[in-house]
């Protein structure tokens, strides 16, 4: 049997554009003769489209939109991904084949958990149902029904499944894949089935599909493995048949059989027989290795960002770049994803800020050929002084001023915006979030925050590991050698403000991603005073995270849809 996993990048209502995609895609399974092509969970509507599922219009477009799909499904069979109303909604995979809907088979374990609500909108379903090609059964699942290590997957593999298929829309966070392969090399030796596993990949607002499909047989060996990161069409030749001489001398089967005792009924639906390749070959697949942790989160990234903007119709992006190093790891990884010629650097120097992060902002842009604007703010600044001068009369000066030179550079970057169409990108990293130290309507303004799950000591990492990947300078070494500052007072460095950012990181990521409480944290070894600041400094800094952009998630707990801390809250670990 030949199997063509569509790894595709759909957009969320897009239905036209994503029925081309599909359309797009069957052809091309067709002309490598394949018997077999998935498409990944809600293919259709894209994943995840939230409460576009409770327009009934929307539903009903779909469910047209997956007739004229179904039409296109002859010569091969197509597994692809869509909602469907019957009494209530399901999230299914619609099996194709002689031009119409042969099956839904409905996703029986929805996930609401982390960044799933998938209880809003869908019920569960509980049907079995085995599909004949051939002499070859398969079961289909939708994504969450294969994490759960027993049925539907057991029931399927019991009735007679030789290849489980699984339509997924499954996200990253960095060493997602490598998780996510070895729970379906466990699936796959478990059930003595072969498992082919076919995921979504692009970038929608914060969630990241990093595709990685791929195909495993009985055994637990990786046959096939699609590049991450990329739309790919990855066609592999399986003879599932393999897996009934380890049936008949695997006794664990048989004891299981007896435990679960009558099995639920299973609907047997033939849906056609395979072919022969029109050249005689086997197909020969890649198995594309997974890549180290910083090229995947520079991809990751990049990835969101390009999405992001072209998604939502933009096609140039501003910055503003101060010469410190989260607007120049910004400016750099945007300039990768949308070409150097569609991002406009803006330096915007005050009285604080010094002659050499200043020319770091210009030979960062030279470095990047990236268009340049200098916008000084002193005059502006001293207007805002002389306005403001008789009201805070008596008051001295502190966090006030400097967060109004923060805001006119967040006012000027916005009219930019405003009168050009260039999207805004934020560039706080997930340290200053974290513990507030960013200005709502000043830093924080803009429509995308690229560095919003980056921990500060990651955006070291990222900017070092860009001038390595590039083999030259992008990011000046002089911004990566300088100590981190805001420049907005004289000689101020954010370690006046901040505990040092390596073990503030640590406590953050222990705080907020593992859930421990302060006093654990202080149990378990970690600098107290480090720990108590921090901690205070989280808790009271929600109101602004509410308030930033919608950035790439890249770690398994992020800010946004992860982690929901009400923002009037008493409780203090």
């Amino acid at each position: 049997m030949r199997l063509a996993l569509a790894q595709i990048n759909p957009i969320v209502g897009d239905l036209d554009g994503n029925r081309a995609l599909i359309l797009d895609r069957l052809e091309e399974a067709k002309r490598h003769n394949a018997d077999l092509a998935v498409f990944p969970e809600l293919a259709v509507t894209g994943y995840p489209p939230e409460d576009l599922l409770l327009r009934p219009g929307f539903i009903r477009a779909a469910e047209k939109s997956l007739d004229e799909i179904a039409r296109s499904a002859r010569g091969i069979v197509a597994l692809v991904g869509t909602p469907h109303f019957d009494r209530d909604l399901y999230n299914t995979c619609a099996v194709c084949a002689g031009g119409e809907v042969k099956a839904l088979v409905r996703k029986r374990f929805l996930p609401n958990y982390g960044v799933f609500d998938e209880y809003r909108y869908f019920a569960p379903g509980d049907e079995l149902f085995l599909f004949e090609h051939g002499r070859t059964l398969i079961g289909v699942t939708v994504c969450e029904d294969m994490w759960q290590p027993g049925p539907p997957a057991t029931d399927l593999a019991l009735a007679g499944a030789e290849l489980i298929v699984n339509v997924s829309a499954s996200p990253f966070h960095v060493g997602r894949e490598v998780e996510r392969e070895e729970m379906f090399r466990t699936r796959a030796r478990d059930n003595a089935v072969y498992v082919a596993f076919c995921n979504t990949v692009g970038g929608q607002d914060e969630l990241i599909f990093d595709g990685h499909s791929h195909v495993i047989d009985d055994e637990g060996v990786v046959l096939a493995r699609a590049a991450g990161f990329e739309e790919a069409l990855l066609v592999v030749d399986v003879d599932p048949s393999a897996v009934v001489a380890r049936r008949l001398t695997d006794a664990r089967r048989r004891a299981l059989a007896r435990d679960r005792g009558e099995l639920a009924e299973v609907s047997v639906i033939h849906v056609g027989s395979p072919k022969q390749p029109a050249n005689g070959t086997k197909a020969s697949p890649e198995i594309v290795p997974f890549e180290p942790e910083l090229e995947q989160m520079r991809r990751a990234l990049e990835l969101g960002l390009a999405n992001y903007v072209r998604k939502n119709g933009f096609s140039e992006v501003v910055v503003g770049v101060s010469g410190g190093i989260d607007s120049a790891l910004v400016a750099a990884l945007a300039a990768e994803a949308l070409g150097p010629e569609h991002v406009h650097c803006v330096s915007m120097p005050s009285r604080y800020s010094s002659e050499g992060t200043q020319s770091d902002a210009r030979r960062l842009a030279e470095n990047l050929g990236c268009p340049f604007i200098e916008l000084p703010i002193g005059a502006i600044h001293d207007a805002f002084e002389e306005q403001l001068a008789q009201v805070f009369e008596g008051r001295e000066q502190d966090l006030t001023e400097e967060n109004v030179q923060a805001r006119i550079r967040g006012v000027l970057l916005m009219a930019l915006s405003n009168k050009f169409g260039w999207l805004l990108v934020a560039t706080g990293n997930k340290s200053e979030l974290s513990v507030g130290y960013a200005t709502l309507y000043g830093d924080m303004a803009g429509g995308f925050a690229l560095l919003k799950d980056v921990f500060k000591t990651d955006v070291f990492r990222l900017a070092r590991y860009l001038n390595e990947h590039a083999g030259r300078e992008l990011i000046p070494q002089s911004i990566i050698d300088r100590a981190p500052s805001a420049e907005l007072r004289a000689d101020q460095l954010d370690e006046d403000s901040l505990p040092p950012y390596p073990a503030l990181d640590r406590v953050l990521e222990a705080y907020i991603e593992d859930d421990r409480s302060g006093e654990e944290l202080a149990a378990d070894g970690f600098d107290r005073d480090v720990v108590e600041r921090a901690v205070g400094m989280i808790d009271r800094a929600e109101y602004k995270r509410r308030q930033a952009p919608p950035g790439v998630r890249l770690r398994p707990k992020a800010f946004g849809r992860d982690r929901r801390t009400p923002i009037t809250n008493r409780w203090r670990d």
